[in-house]
């Protein structure tokens, strides 16, 4: 009597189950409101945030700031070893020393001491030659005589242009000497300022990478420097760019405030593909905004692409192929789709809210 009470309880538990397992879970559409997302990753960068480096295999002489403190702009951030060109700035200075147009005077005078005596030289000669003419003009002295006046005549009018020529040569050729030296002096002055380097901007130090006496490379940055203010920085697949927009809302998730949310807007988006991520690089603005913020935190958007009050809905899992859905009898009814977020679908035509469809088997 107990195995044939067994046996039935058994039956009954078997048809049970193979009921439940041929039971196919089904929904109905529903008239529901949706938005349409696109899914952003990215992280938080201070406005006109940049990386200071310094020459390449210098090394850091001084570090002038602080990690967190305000900075100024041009004031001094850090110094590099400087001593090859200090020497080099010497060596200019004690140039610009000795080609002095000033110092350089006696040189001067000498030429302009040559120029008065080939002055009088003529002067004489002219003398003597006019002399001689006069006398030859009487019938005395000799045809020789009188051409050896005129060549030295001639000789000291080309002695005096040459004394002058070489006079004004030798002017030119010292102040040039002396502006060249002057400015070679001041080159060197700005290229030894060059081993300071000072602040491009008002703003905060975010970090120091490097100590004094550590050498410095291209790899890493000596120093970085923000703004208080931030943006955020978004990478976007290149499938969803061109629903993405200026101006549009975009929620905002950080890991360092777990469940709050924040809102922002989409105010830049770089038209230049990465064509090693295939993605996109837009900026954001808080409009609601955590009450502190630091570079480089991480965040999660959804950039709010469209909306529609009342549209007729499905779950999305419901959809197959993003094109058709399965009806009861196991057919497949082509659907029409319109906006699409994380858990719903808008259906445009092919089914209405009467209609049951199934959930599609894995």
């Amino acid at each position: 009597m107990h195995f044939k009470v067994l046996l039935a309880f058994s039956a009954i538990v078997s048809v049970l189950l193979t009921s439940c397992k041929d039971k196919k879970e089904s929904t109905t559409p529903e008239i529901k409101n949706i938005t349409e997302s696109v899914y952003s990753s990215g992280y938080i960068k201070s406005k006109n945030q940049y990386e200071v480096f310094g020459k390449p295999n210098n090394i850091v002489k001084e570090i002038f700031v602080t990690e967190g403190t305000p900075v100024q702009k041009g004031s001094p951030i850090f110094q590099m070893d400087n001593n090859t060109q200090q020497l080099s700035t010497e060596n200019a200075r004690l140039a610009s020393i000795a080609a002095d147009y000033r110092i350089n005077n006696s040189k001067l005078r000498d030429g302009k001491k040559a120029v008065d005596l080939a002055q009088k030289k003529l002067l004489n000669d002219s003398m003597q030659y006019q002399r001689q003419q006069k006398l030859w003009d009487k019938n005395i002295g000799t045809k020789l005589e009188l051409e050896r006046k005129e060549l030295a005549y001639q000789n000291a009018k080309v002695d005096l242009a040459r004394a002058k020529t070489n006079y004004n040569d030798l002017r030119r050729q010292l102040k040039l000497a002396s502006d060249q030296s002057k400015n070679n002096l001041e080159i060197a002055k700005l290229m030894e300022d060059d081993y300071i380097i000072k602040s491009e901007i008002d703003g905060v130090v975010y970090r120091i990478n490097k100590e004094a006496g550590e050498v410095i490379n291209t790899q890493e940055p000596v120093v970085i420097i923000g703004t208080e203010e931030f943006i955020i920085e978004l990478s976007i697949d290149e499938l969803d760019i061109v629903k993405v927009k200026k101006g549009q809302r975009v929620i905002i998730r950080m890991d360092s405030y777990k469940t709050q949310v924040f809102e922002a807007k989409i105010i830049a988006i770089d038209p230049m593909m990465n064509k090693r991520t295939r993605s996109f690089q837009a900026e954001a603005i808080f409009t609601t905004k955590p009450k502190e913020l630091f570079p480089n935190l991480t965040v999660e958007a959804s950039i709010l692409v469209n909306t529609k009050d009342s549209a007729l809905t499905i779950p999305r899992q419901y959809l197959i192929n993003d094109s058709a859905v399965m009806l009861p009898s196991g057919a497949l009814q082509k659907v029409e789709t319109g906006l699409m977020d994380y858990d719903l679908v808008e259906i445009i035509d092919g089914i209405n809210e009467t209609t049951r469809i199934e959930l599609p088997q894995e």
